[in-house]
């Protein structure tokens, strides 16, 4: 399994901008955009649109040479831009503390760094964030009750973030910094063990799509590239729907082996009894459409399918809730982590805009949830009081932020004191460890049950 696009959501938002040098974050940023505006890779829509919501001026780039698996490089407004991985865009020499601290970070918090070199030399990095999806461990759990007996992620990333998306899925191996021409090694590897589906989105998966005995691509929102060197496409951006692919074809084979093993034995049987005297010509032939009736009856079993795991449609004002809450759950973190880092009028500042977006926007969706989402998981997921758990982090999320809000609340004019910075602390970053808890607990037991608004299940 590919990791960016497949076993993650495939929309990464820019949660980050560092510079290294003069150039400020917001320069770094719109050279990046600049460059990215001609790449097919899964991460430029999203330094594209970081760019847009800044109101940066994009200038077109010229000369541009993208190395899969690497990153791109090209000219930007005179300036040689170079845009990937850390190795890459400093020819293999060694980073400077800034960057390295960069790349530390990312591989500790499971994020993508991608590095911006200018005239040779670093100028900054973009931290981007691509959430594993929702539905990707329960999928995994699907494709091994399916007869799936060993599942490797390959990825480009850094190791450290390719163990962090394996461990949340469930892998036995990943498989880190793959060029594709290594991915397509690992599949011939594979393949020594058994029939090796590969499952990819982007134009660096295709030739390891292209090389395995079933390639399997995410074409909702995959490379057109991938589709075309795949042997199946998913249609819809699920990938449950391999773990429910597996089934249907198993079952549609068990219906055509019965099919033809029941005609021939039936029919095998009357020729028998025919030779024998006991079958007249006219009633042979009746008896051999009556056959034939039935095994085609038989066949059409498969148009059916077979029982699903329950599911409905989301509400279209509940549909992508939890990433437009993202920033506000990293400015959490952000924002605990400033404490000591800004003057005290600072601190109160960015405290009080905070307990804002808490009051106004995190909160009301948690009440929200409560109301309208977990009514309908219940119905479908049936028993007795199955959110109860959920709900019981709902209360906790709660106390934390009122918590919150009386330490802001009873803070001095002059700003936090060393007593009031280590309990803000303390609640701060536990907040925010309740809240991406809470967020990947919701999108795996409950959200992964529902179809996105406007797409009902079809068979």
């Amino acid at each position: 399994l590919d990791k960016t696009g497949t076993l993650t959501a495939g929309t990464p938002r820019v949660s980050e901008v560092e510079a290294f040098g003069d150039r400020p974050p917001g320069e770094v940023l719109r050279l990046a955009a600049s460059l990215d505006q001609v790449s097919p890779h899964v991460f430029a829509p999203a330094i594209v649109s970081a760019a847009a919501a800044r109101g940066l001026t994009l200038s077109f780039p010229g000369e541009v040479e993208e190395r899969p698996g690497a990153g791109i490089r090209g000219v930007v407004d005179g300036l040689a831009l170079a845009l990937g991985r850390a190795a890459w865009v400093s020819g293999g020499g060694e980073l400077p503390a800034p960057a390295a601290a960069v790349r530390r970070r990312c591989a500790i918090e499971g994020t993508s760094g991608v590095f911006v070199a200018v005239d040779g030399d670093l100028a900054g990095a973009l931290v981007l964030e691509d959430p594993v999806r929702g539905d990707a461990p329960r999928a995994i759990r699907e494709m091994r009750r399916a007869g799936v007996r060993r599942v490797v992620v390959a990825t480009g990333d850094h190791p450290d973030v390719g163990a962090l998306v394996g461990a949340a899925v469930g892998a036995d191996a990943v498989l880190a910094e793959q060029t594709p021409a290594q991915k397509v090694e690992a599949v011939r590897r594979e393949r020594a063990g058994g029939i090796t589906v590969m499952v990819g989105d982007g134009v660096n998966d295709a030739p390891a799509l292209a090389a395995a005995d079933v390639g399997v691509a995410m074409g909702a929102r995959g490379a057109t590239a991938s589709s075309e060197a795949a042997d199946v496409v998913l249609t819809v951006d699920r990938l449950d729907r391999l773990a429910e692919g597996i089934a249907i074809a198993r079952r549609a084979r068990a219906i055509a082996v019965q099919s033809v093993v029941a005609g021939m034995s039936l029919s095998i049987v009357a020729m028998g009894i025919a030779a024998a005297g006991f079958l007249p010509p006219v009633a042979g032939a009746v008896l051999q459409e009556g056959i034939d009736v039935l095994v085609i009856l038989n066949a059409l079993r498969a148009l059916v399918g077979p029982a699903g795991p329950a599911s409905g449609e989301l509400p279209a004002e509940m549909d992508g809730g939890h990433l437009e809450l993202l920033p506000v759950v990293d400015r959490v973190r952000q924002v605990a982590d400033r404490l000591d880092a800004v003057p005290p009028s600072v601190a109160q500042r960015e405290l009080r805009e905070l307990r804002r977006l808490l009051d106004e926007r995190l909160l009301p969706h948690e009440v929200a949830d409560d109301a309208a989402l977990y009514p309908l998981v219940a119905k479908v997921v049936g028993g007795v009081d199955p959110t109860g758990p959920m709900g019981r982090e709902h209360v906790e999320i709660r106390r934390l932020a009122g918590m919150l809000a009386r330490l802001v609340e009873d803070l001095p004019e002059s700003g936090p004191s060393p007593a009031d910075l280590r309990d803000l602390r303390r609640v701060l970053y536990g907040l925010h460890a309740v809240l991406r808890l809470h967020f990947a607990q919701e999108e795996e037991s409950y959200l992964s049950l529902f179809e996105p608004a406007g797409q009902a299940r079809r068979r």
